[in-house]
């Protein structure tokens, strides 16, 4: 609205500026040739420009309106001979610029003038011969203070109108939402009544499931195979209804009842680094850290362990036998800031904006693996959110991917 008003107001302006500059060159024109009378007596006699002359019909059967009627004190008239020279000039606002009679229209700041030539009276248009050029001058003032106003009300009509037309457009927008927002809040609130409903029967699963498996005597030789299926399947689907839960709740407007503490970050990244060694030695990953002493983020302990799990973990599925994952911690004034980086299998530039998006994987071709359901990104990206953090992410595909994770630094209590 406001690029289409803007340009109507500009097309409009210039339109009406362009008639009234018509109007006025007319005007002028029209004054020119009155005076353009006086031309032959003025060259004969100087003094004649102070002098009256009587209305009456000459050789070309037109009324000759003497100048002095036609013009107003924001007008001047000055004539000249066939050689540019200055014969006399009567009026105000008499420019000081040099006189061209190739150049018809010009301005200059606010005095536009005209120039006509005259030429002697014949019938014949070969035998007339020129006698000298008029120029008329008059103040552009007036029309410039018409167009000011003009422009004065397009802003003030223009500014109103933007004003009433974002109030309406944000009501009709609130308006047009409001079945969109409320399908969405039961949607979210589906997802968590379902991910609570679910956990007590997969519970009661993966009770029987490892009962039955601790006594295998009364196992079937045959069943084994399909016990531990149903115990994967069980535990898979245990933790894709742990992560929706989580995703549920940080959706909501409510803010989660964790216990915020004051937590040492690096022991918390020593201690996860430990724990995945065995998985990358599996793999033949190098898995490094460069993580300074007394580092402390204030949030919950068990969200934090699970974001950078998360990270590491997805560094590791996605990093070919050889590579290397590294964790880096750098500190900068009131923030901490944490780097996850792998020499994997790495992101399209197009996929990028996609990474944190629940259920979304970068190697599509990849069978889901044990516990890996694509939402391990989209749960760390929500428990950075909650703890007034942000992840962002770099990668290029075939050279690998670097996860930073922004928190806030607290000082080291006591």
């Amino acid at each position: 609205m406001v690029v289409i008003l803007g340009v109507s107001t500009v097309v409009v302006y210039e339109f009406v500026a362009y008639k009234l500059y018509q109007k006025l060159d007319r005007q002028m024109i029209t004054l020119a040739d009155a005076a353009a009378h006086s031309l032959l007596t003025i060259k004969a006699d100087a003094k004649a420009i102070s002098r009256r002359t009587p209305r009456n019909l000459d050789y070309d059967d037109d009324l000759d309106i003497p100048w002095q009627d036609l013009h107003n004190n924001y007008q001047s008239v000055e004539w000249f001979d066939a050689n540019g020279r200055l014969l006399g000039n009567a009026g105000r606002y008499i420019p000081q610029i040099p006189f061209n009679p190739n150049i018809k229209t010009s301005q200059k700041e606010k005095i536009r003038s005209i120039i006509i030539p005259v030429y002697s009276a014949s019938f014949i248009p070969e035998k007339k011969q020129l006698q000298g050029y008029v120029r008329v001058n008059e103040s552009t003032e007036n029309l410039q203070e018409e167009l000011d106003r003009l422009m004065w009300g397009f802003s003030c009509g223009g500014l109103i109108a933007v004003i009433l037309t974002g109030i309406g457009s944000w009501w009709l927008t609130r308006q047009s939402l409001k079945p969109v927002e409320q399908s969405f809040q039961q949607l979210k609130q589906f997802t968590a009544d379902a991910s609570h409903e679910l956990r007590s029967p997969l519970t009661v699963v993966k009770t029987s499931v490892e009962v039955m498996m601790n006594h295998p005597e009364r196992i079937h030789p045959n069943d084994e195979k399909k016990l531990k299926a149903i115990a994967s399947a069980t535990n898979q689907m245990t933790r894709l209804v742990e992560d929706l839960l989580l995703l549920a709740r940080t959706d909501t407007t409510q803010t989660l009842t964790f216990k915020w503490v004051s937590i040492p970050l690096d022991e918390l990244l020593e201690d996860l680094m430990d724990l995945l060694q065995l998985q990358a030695d599996v793999k033949g990953i190098i898995l490094k850290s460069e993580i300074p002493e007394e580092v402390f983020v204030k949030g919950n302990p068990v969200e934090l362990k699970r974001l950078f799990s998360n990270l590491l973990e997805n560094a590791l599925q996605y990093t070919p036998t050889g590579g290397t994952v590294s964790v880096g911690v750098v500190r900068r004034d009131r923030f901490v800031f944490v780097s996850v980086n792998d020499t994997g299998i790495g992101i399209a530039s197009e996929d990028i904006p996609l990474v944190f998006n629940r259920f979304w994987r970068a190697d599509k071709a990849r069978s889901h693996r044990e516990g890996g359901l694509g939402l391990g990104l989209a749960i760390a990206a929500a428990i950075a959110h909650t703890h007034s953090g942000e992840i962002t992410v770099k990668s290029q595909v075939g050279v690998g991917s670097s996860f930073q994770v922004r928190l806030l630094a607290v000082l080291k209590t006591y």
